[in-house]
């Protein structure tokens, strides 16, 4: 029998480039979301490090290995002494290019085994009138494949920060059933400002499902700034929770009867005539 509810968190971090500070705030992090009633945690994009891109070749590990290296390992201890799920929202991931790791979100179960892992599709080449440049694909490779896994009973579509810009890898995980997306990000304050509540709450309203959005918040080196407002969203597209602005954690509770209720109401997922 399916699970009926299950409590998400999504985490709000500032994260810095001190690698071992940075997941020492993870492990407090997860504690308290699970002591808050937490079952899955879910981490922002960039948890571990936000310096600069180039050094993230220099952290990037193998993710799902024997051979595990150090963020993994400290994620893992983490989700195992909390006894959660926790979504590691966005961490390099060493691939073929060794100067450019994938961007990667991983599902590590409370027994600390990786059952699950998405490759950030869409990576960020843009200038959005910030004064800074972001060329994410000089650091970084993307993957080529959408990622739904099973968590408690509750089908979720894992994604990563830009992603959120591209309806149709959502239209993808709502097509295989997904009942809950997860968006960890580091959405910049200028992007976000004007953008980050628009689309968390279409992705949730085009889908009816719900999206748990983990995000970054204040400044970081280089003179990076982040939007922050972790959010949690209904299949209405209600914010059931919302970050302040700190680092801190967010708990909802995922209801199967609430996304029946919405997909009830208003049927606009057997309604659609275009279809890939």
């Amino acid at each position: 029998m399916n699970a009926q509810s299950i409590a998400f968190s999504a985490v709000q971090m500032n994260s810095q480039d001190d690698v071992d500070a940075n997941l020492s705030r993870v492990t407090a992090l997860v504690e308290e979301a699970a002591a808050r009633g937490a079952g899955v945690v879910l981490l922002p994009e960039n948890f571990a490090c936000m310096g600069k891109e180039e050094g993230r070749r220099k952290i990037a590990e193998p993710i799902g290995c024997a051979d595990r290296g150090p963020i993994l390992t400290s994620v893992a201890r983490a989700a195992t002494a909390s006894g959660v799920y926790v979504i590691a929202g966005g961490m390099p991931e060493r691939g073929p290019d060794p100067d450019r790791p994938f961007n990667t979100c991983a599902v590590i179960a409370p027994d600390g085994t990786v059952v699950a892992k998405y490759r950030k599709i869409h990576l960020f080449d843009v200038d959005v009138g910030d004064g800074q440049r972001y060329r994410e694909s000089t650091s970084a490779m993307a993957g080529d494949a959408p990622i739904c896994c099973e968590i408690g009973g509750f089908r979720v579509g894992l994604s990563v920060c830009y992603d959120l810009r591209f309806p149709e890898l959502y239209r993808a995980y709502a097509d295989a059933g997904a009942d809950v997306l997860v968006v960890p990000a580091a959405f910049t304050a200028v992007t976000g400002q004007d953008h980050w509540d628009v689309l968390v709450r279409a992705r949730a309203i085009e889908s009816q499902a719900y999206v748990v959005a983990a995000a970054q918040w204040g400044m970081h080196p280089n003179g990076r700034q982040t939007y922050g407002n972790s959010a949690i969203v209904d299949p209405w597209g209600e914010i059931i929770a919302r970050s302040p602005e700190r680092e801190g954690v967010i708990v909802a509770t995922i209801e199967r009867a609430r996304i029946a209720r919405v997909r009830t109401q208003l049927p606009s997922l057997t309604h659609r005539r275009l279809k890939a």
